[in-house]
């Protein structure tokens, strides 16, 4: 995972440790658990990179900018609970590099604004496995979700001894952290455009799960409230947290580039 091991590179000539991109002893999703995930396997002059992100519309699909930067292509897996073998429903839809929209502010050196946006070329047909999780709604008045359960999925390494990603998709459920506690771990790193998730007991997002989704369900409702951005490259058991871009930061950048809101 090139990509991966790239973020890390840069990121330790900033910080004391070096990072990951980063499900580890998390549970097998059942089918249509999580209509809104969607897998990206994305091609690179260099070479491939595997990652997740989230529907959010019929059209768009919400990652990271550390995913998709420089890639020429992206093949975009939804419906699918397994990435390796053919299952009823899943559907693999090809993405031209002009469809992928990076944020013009992405600072690789600095992990910020670390957010992208993929057009998909056709309308998706929502049914039981495929459906957009719900950006929360845009008033001004967002709750910092601290102490709150949140859901984070993926196809990610699932353990630290792993050396590919997951072939079936898995979830963790567990706290979000206030940004003042997480920012003991990361040292300054944590800003109002960052979510952080305790990942106590070794249960943490981890390589290929980056630009997936963290969820916050409410009144039976999947409101995306994070995009997996970093974690810790020595091991995702270690037990720091794992920090998302904090999709509230980014409602207004969302609507103007893909004209979703939800108001």
């Amino acid at each position: 995972m090139k990509l991966f091991v790239a973020l890390a590179a840069l990121l330790a000539t900033a910080v004391a440790i070096p990072l990951d991109g980063r499900i580890t002893n998390g549970e097998v999703a059942e089918v249509g658990q999580f209509p809104y995930q969607v897998g990206l396997s994305l091609e690179f002059k260099e070479g491939g990179a595997w990652c997740g992100g989230t529907l959010i519309s019929d059209r768009w699909v919400v990652t990271a900018a550390h995913c998709t930067d420089g890639a020429e292509s992206a093949t975009v897996y939804v419906g699918a609970t397994k990435i390796k073998e053919e299952e009823p429903g899943q559907h693999q839809i090809y993405v031209d590099k002009k469809d992928i929209i990076v944020h013009a502010g992405w600072d690789a050196s600095k992990v910020v604004n670390d957010i992208a946006l993929i057009k998909l070329p056709v309308k998706l047909e929502f049914n039981e496995r495929v459906r957009a999780a719900t950006l929360p709604k845009k008033d001004g008045r967002y709750s910092t979700y601290a102490d709150d359960i949140a859901v984070a999925s993926g196809w990610g390494l699932d353990s630290d001894k792993s050396n590919s990603v997951s072939p079936v998709l898995r979830y963790v459920e567990q706290p979000i952290m206030a940004s003042s506690k997480c920012n003991i771990y990361w040292a300054g790193m944590i800003t109002d455009q960052t979510i952080c998730m305790s990942t106590k007991s070794g249960r943490s997002t981890c390589s290929g799960d980056s630009g997936g989704p963290l969820v916050y369900k409410e009144d039976g409702i999947d409101y995306l409230i994070g995009a997996t951005s970093f974690g810790l490259a020595l091991g995702c058991e270690k037990g720091y947290p794992a920090v998302f871009t904090r999709i509230t930061a980014y409602l207004d950048w969302i609507e103007e580039n893909s004209g979703v809101v939800n108001k």
